[in-house]
């Protein structure tokens, strides 16, 4: 008797091959059978009409605070992910001394937006070594898996102390004792290195992250260290991926090291022309394992009263009298003729640029005039790909106001609940045609979740799910695509770009991780603001329906979106998952 049978689905197996209706049979951790299943079980779901696809692996979140403290790993968790990797863009917890722990604290904060109040009320820290924090990661239990890079700003800090984010050039002894602690972690089961070149990313006192200067010789000696062992994923933030000298650089890297690298471009330069596919396809003609990361979306900040952003926040009425007020005590003055008339009249650099006027007002104009025209509510059922005519200023236009007046209207209705999305690049001819070329290319990877991060103004966790929905479904601004192939990009793909053969399809064998999903209902809700961070720390989340079953390890972990206490998941070690396992005794 096996375990569980899931009967007569719509199988999407993560090989892009075409979708076919059949069962598949799960004993233990493994699947056991995908086809026509007979025999029983002790459990049995029947999936007629919904769609089976292998559990969801993201490759670009940022829980390696939460993963110590979280079994559930919501948000991601919500929308069908199985495996997530953390540990990007150079930030972590580890290796750490004792009197660095709020300096990594911060750093994450201002980097990655997510509280540091929740941050050292959460953690606790039972480590110094890389190791040492592998191995609290696998003493707890989880609903999903997790792996994780060797983050560069924290070898930097533990080698160098204070120095690791001045223009202090390290020395080669130096050099060399960062390259140990990066091999000793690779080594331990962390699934490569990471860092961060981009000027975007600084601690909360304004100073750029360790690493974000490192030289060459400081770059290649790290990413070396990892030559030789059976896995390493070279994964780098840049602003310079638009250069051509920075693209030289990477690809003599891969080169040199035969490890894998993926990349993640912060520069406007790479989202000009066909820069990005450019990249991606020179990776593949010249059979280098070269992989540009993109999101099914821009990213996009979120404008509103429970985020931690808006046009109006910097205006002095607003910091005096709104600042610290709840939200009821916000909505109760904005609603006063006395404070709607102070913050529409007074002035401020977040309004200048919105308006598009004086010298805050630069970027604005550089976009074609007022910033509004690129700012969008979402609504309870959000659209990210919105026409001109959708925008604040477009709806303000149409209702011949001004569009300052729009925005302060539209942000308190809905009991102050809206939402507003602004994509941040990649957005100047309001459709998703760039994403689309670039989502097609074989050597690109779908990432840039950033799952657990930037809690005050981006909620994008739900990546994989919008992915499913709009490109495959929902999308009528341009061309879609086939469901089997996002499925195939959101689950094989990403795995074996890490070396985890042992997920990401439906196969005999491998891990029984999976999703049954109500297709023709896969929804996202509009982002909310909740409280449920350690120490009462707030982060903007949004849920999906038409989850019905997710599965981990062959334990159903979710059902209609809720969790069942199941909590199979547990720290993924690269190397050790990259062998297919036996299937399971019956």
């Amino acid at each position: 008797m096996r375990d569980l049978i899931i009967r007569n689905g719509t199988i999407v197996d993560g090989t892009g091959a075409p979708a076919f209706t059949g069962d598949i049979a799960i004993q233990g951790d493994r699947i056991v059978e995908v086809g026509e299943v007979t025999g029983a079980a002790r459990r049995e779901i029947d999936a007629t009409g919904l769609t089976v696809t292998p559990g969801w692996v993201d490759i670009h979140t940022h829980y390696d605070g939460q993963a110590t403290w979280d079994p559930v790993m919501a948000p991601s968790s919500w929308h069908g992910v199985t495996t997530a990797i953390m540990g990007n863009c150079g930030v972590g917890f580890a290796p750490v001394k004792p009197d660095q722990r709020e300096f990594l604290i911060e750093l994450m904060e201002g980097v990655e937006d997510i509280p540091g109040i929740a941050l050292s009320e959460g953690i606790d820290w039972k480590w110094e070594s890389f190791p040492e924090y592998l191995d609290a990661l696998e003493a707890k239990p989880r609903a999903i898996d997790v792996g994780t890079h060797v983050p560069h700003a924290p070898i930097r800090a533990y080698v160098l102390g204070e120095r690791c984010n001045t223009d202090y050039e390290p020395n080669a002894e130096e050099i060399a004792e960062m390259a140990r602690l990066v091999r000793e972690g690779v080594e331990a089961g962390a699934l490569g290195f990471s860092t961060s070149r981009t000027l975007l990313h600084k601690d909360l006192k304004g100073v750029h992250m360790p690493g974000t200067f490192a030289g060459s010789d400081e770059m290649l000696a790290l990413g070396m260290s990892m030559k030789g062992l059976k896995h390493g994923m070279f994964e780098m933030v840049s602003d310079h991926l638009g250069d051509d000298d920075e693209w030289m650089w990477v690809k003599g890297f891969a080169a040199e090291t035969k490890l894998p690298v993926t990349l993640v471009a912060t520069s406007a330069g790479a989202y000009e022309g066909d820069k990005m596919y450019n990249i991606a396809e020179e990776s593949r003609k010249h059979g280098m394992d070269i992989r540009p990361q993109i999101a099914g979306r821009p990213t996009g900040i979120l404008h509103g009263l429970t985020s931690s952003f808006h046009v109006f926040m910097a205006s002095p009425t607003w910091k005096a009298k709104l600042a610290d007020a709840s939200l009821g005590e916000r909505l109760a003055l904005m609603q006063t003729p006395e404070i709607r008339e102070a913050l529409l009249s007074e002035d401020s650099p977040l309004i200048k640029a919105a308006v598009g006027e004086g010298r805050a007002g630069d970027l604005a104009v550089a976009f074609g005039g007022s910033l509004l025209w690129r700012i969008f509510p979402l609504g309870e059922r959000p659209n990210y790909e919105p026409d001109r005519e959708q925008s604040v200023a477009g709806l303000a236009e149409a209702a011949g106001v001004p569009p300052l007046h729009m925005m302060y209207d539209l942000l308190v209705r809905d009991g102050g609940r809206e939402l507003f999305y602004q994509p941040l690049g990649g957005y100047l001819t309001y459709n998703f045609d760039f994403f689309r070329k670039n989502m097609q290319h074989p050597n690109v990877l779908f990432g840039l979740s950033d799952g657990g991060a930037h809690c005050g103004v981006i909620a994008d966790a739900g990546m994989p799910t919008f992915i499913l929905s709009y490109w495959a479904r929902d999308r009528v601004k341009g061309d879609r695509f086939p469901l089997e192939f996002l499925v195939r990009k959101l689950t094989s793909d990403t795995a074996r770009a890490y070396g985890l053969n042992d997920r990401g399809q439906l196969k005999p064998g491998l891990l029984a991780d999976l999703n049954v999903i109500d297709f023709e209902n896969l929804n996202l809700e509009r982002p909310v603001a909740i409280h449920d961070l350690p120490a009462g720390g707030r982060r903007l989340v949004q849920k999906a329906h038409g989850y019905r079953y997710t599965v981990k390890s062959g334990q159903v972990t979710f059902e209609n979106g809720e969790h069942t206490g199941a909590l199979p998941g547990g720290l993924v070690r690269g190397g050790r998952e990259a062998v297919i396992l036996p299937m399971a005794a019956e």
